[in-house]
């Protein structure tokens, strides 16, 4: 399958149609301008299923009134450097754009600062997060859960328990930052979707059957009874994905007091975000000096593949940002078909 549907696209051009989009369906113009700047972020970065990739199920979504419209955060617990809100089912990216605004001078005023949330609707690439904060000295750390979604089984198991529970890391350093964006699983629900709808597989055991039996087939989560995605680890080390998986949860549904033990509403997201100044501790020289140390260690292992030698997280997605910022985005075979309709439908036009 084509890794483009067409020519490549201008990036303020996407943000802008995509917006437009938004705003029609009713959607707050702060917000929508918010949504639409951190989806095509993720498509910048490469992220392609958390990307435009989105926008359609967010505007159905804003349709049938799954994700509010309008309205404001409600903080149910805060202290100096630490505080839970309600999100009220408003958009995900603007929730987590208001947290890291109200994080921000917290940490740099304690060394750190930590913002939980429950009730958000989906927040989309988490990377598409990270740059900003990470290249303003300050080190960024956000992960989230979905409570009302299970489709990674446990260990062992063969009944889902967990989301891919997402955890992603903005680390400064003396260039380019490190960026990572993880997950719990092996894939993604997105990646699993993309393949199973243009009837592909996996390069590898990424799933397993009802009956636990491993597979490179990912229509075996829409059968009946329904697969699994396996944790990262896969069959063989699972157990180490349950365990991050198990550390999302404790810091996303556990501090905000809202997760799988409690009636949800949809599609959605409970959030973690902690951001942390390194000239509270050590100083952000020595901080940069530890991370540069470790950054031209990793350059400089001598590569089992030549084709492929050791890289950092996130420089590669940074180098299809440069480039695509100059010469458009090229959007993934199966984004437009699926945006086509609901630009036709809202009179917007790319």
């Amino acid at each position: 399958m084509s890794n483009s549907f067409h020519s490549p696209i201008e990036a303020h051009r996407l943000i802008a149609a995509a917006q437009r989009c938004l705003e029609a369906v009713g959607l707050d113009r702060d917000m929508a301008a918010c949504v639409a700047q951190v989806l095509v972020e993720g498509d910048l970065l490469g992220h392609s299923t958390h990307g435009l990739a989105l926008l359609p199920g967010y505007l159905a979504e804003l349709e049938k009134g799954g994700m509010a419209r309008s309205g404001e955060v409600v903080a149910l617990a805060e202290r100096a450097c630490v505080a839970t809100w309600d999100g009220g089912r408003l958009p995900g990216p603007w929730l987590v754009q208001q947290a890291l605004a109200w994080a921000r001078p917290r940490a740099q005023m304690y060394g750190s600062a930590t913002i939980t949330i429950r009730r958000a609707h989906h927040i989309a690439c988490l990377a598409a997060y990270l740059e900003d904060v990470a290249r303003s000295g300050l080190m960024v750390v956000l992960a989230s859960s979905d409570p009302a979604v299970a489709s990674v089984a446990p260990a062992g198991g063969t009944q889902a328990v967990f989301t891919p529970n997402p955890i992603a890391v903005g680390i400064p350093t003396g260039g380019e930052p490190i960026l990572i964006d993880i997950s719990a699983s092996i894939t993604t629900n997105g990646m699993s979707n993309r393949l199973y709808k243009a009837g592909q597989t996996g390069p590898h055991a990424w799933w397993q059957d009802a009956l636990g039996q491993a597979t490179n087939d990912p229509a075996v989560l829409f059968a009946n009874p329904p697969g699994t995605l396996l944790p990262l680890g896969g069959q063989e080390a699972g157990h180490k994905g349950m365990g991050l998986a198990l550390l999302v949860e404790a810091l996303t549904a556990g501090l905000t007091g809202f997760g799988r033990a409690d009636q949800v509403e949809g599609w959605g997201a409970t959030v973690w975000l902690q951001l942390y100044d390194p000239e509270a501790f050590a100083g952000l020289g020595a901080y940069t000096g530890q991370m540069d140390w470790l950054a031209d260690g990793v350059r400089a292992s001598r590569a089992r593949d030549s084709a492929h030698p050791p890289r950092l997280p996130g420089h590669r997605g940074l180098a299809l940002k440069r480039e695509q910022l100059e010469r458009g985005v090229s959007l993934h075979s199966s984004v437009m078909p699926a945006l086509v309709p609901w630009l036709d439908k809202l009179g917007v036009a790319i």
